[in-house]
């Protein structure tokens, strides 16, 4: 028989074998004063120092500690991803495992979901991280990301989220768009909410990325980007570039023409003549490549089971309503208008 899990708590862990013990110990005196159904899942990913022994005593000693285990290090994305696919709480809390994130902020961001929220993501507003390479890079990449996706966010970096079930596991998380999760949920309909949370210095180990993750997160915000706006109907994008390519081909070929025809100009020696080539040749490709990408989308969509959209309740859907008809009435005929030639043949009397 399967017990109902109140929360999940997803922890990614690489290289913290240092950290794994107090961090359970922490969490474990925060959640059980609020829940009694719970699971602490701790997804190793290719650790080499020791952390994947910690966690199996752990779980040996606690039944509700789960264990992933990844094959190799996939990276923060694919364990947290591994762990959201696994969860089975209604709430769904993800944090890191380098005792930075406090475990006492996870009641106060669960009770927050209950004012109407589908996912609470933390803002390190006192954040005690190295000022130049890592504050510093992150506030311009969380302005960039919030100029750009139109999604007002502080820290988008910040780890620790509360996430209705329902909605952590409709993420498709890639590459490194874990740092998107609160983005890619508003974009399928999630109401989210930015909560200010502690945040502590690290207590043991090293950090595991530097200055170069900006250009990466750069990158990962121009896949964002598509997906938000173009990755239900990419026509939107590559048709648009293919008119403008088009138009600017019809204006360089007109200018070669009216050079030809008024001032005598050579074509093939005008370098407007291949500029028109050119730009007509990208039209052809853009537009070729909008109707590819169009047929791709509708296959990802349909081959999945997959909808751009999302429902967030239905009404008077789970069972069938039986309707009572209504009763049919005979129709009303005068007699008086009935001519006698039809009256035998219907049984009828004779009028008089």
């Amino acid at each position: 028989m399967s017990v109902q899990v109140d929360v999940s708590i997803v922890i990614p862990i690489f290289d913290e074998a240092d950290s794994v013990g107090p961090l359970y110990k922490q969490l474990e005196q925060v959640i059980r004063n609020d829940w009694h159904y719970y699971e602490i899942i701790f997804v190793d990913d290719g650790s080499s120092d020791g952390s994947l022994q910690r966690l199996r005593a752990l779980a040996a000693r606690d039944a509700q500690v789960k264990v992933i285990q990844l094959r190799r290090n996939y990276g923060q994305t694919a364990a947290i991803q591994a762990g959201l696919q696994m969860a089975r709480g209604e709430v769904v809390v993800t944090m890191d495992g380098d005792l930075q994130n406090d475990p006492a902020d996870v009641p106060m961001m669960v009770d927050k979901l209950d004012e109407g929220y589908d996912l609470v993501h933390g803002w390190r507003k006192d954040r005690k991280d190295g000022l130049w390479n890592r504050r510093i890079p992150s506030r311009i990449a969380n302005w960039i990301i919030s100029k750009t996706t139109g999604f007002a966010i502080h820290d988008l970096g910040c780890t620790i989220k509360a996430i209705r079930r329902e909605i952590a596991q409709d993420l498709e998380l890639y590459g490194e768009m874990h740092r998107f999760i609160p983005i890619l949920a508003y974009q399928r309909g999630a109401r989210c909410v930015e909560v200010v949370t502690r945040h502590h210095a690290r207590q043991f180990g090293k950090t595991k990325y530097g200055i170069g993750r900006t250009f990466r997160v750069v990158l990962d915000l121009l896949t964002v980007k598509f997906l938000l706006d173009y990755f239900a109907s990419p026509m939107k994008l590559f048709g648009m570039i293919a008119l403008w390519s088009l138009l600017g081909s019809a204006i360089a070929g007109t200018a070669v023409v009216a050079m030809k025809w008024l001032a005598s100009v050579d074509m093939t020696g005008n370098p407007l003549l291949l500029l028109t080539a050119l730009l007509m040749t990208s039209a052809i490709q853009f537009f070729s490549l909008g109707l590819l990408s169009e047929v791709n989308a509708r296959t990802y969509f349909g081959a999945q089971n997959k909808s751009h959209y999302t429902v967030r309740e239905l009404i008077n859907f789970s069972e069938p309503v039986e309707v009572e008809p209504e009763p049919k009435e005979e129709p009303f005929i005068l007699s008086a208008m009935i001519p006698d030639r039809f009256r035998a043949d219907r049984g009828l009397k004779k009028s008089g």
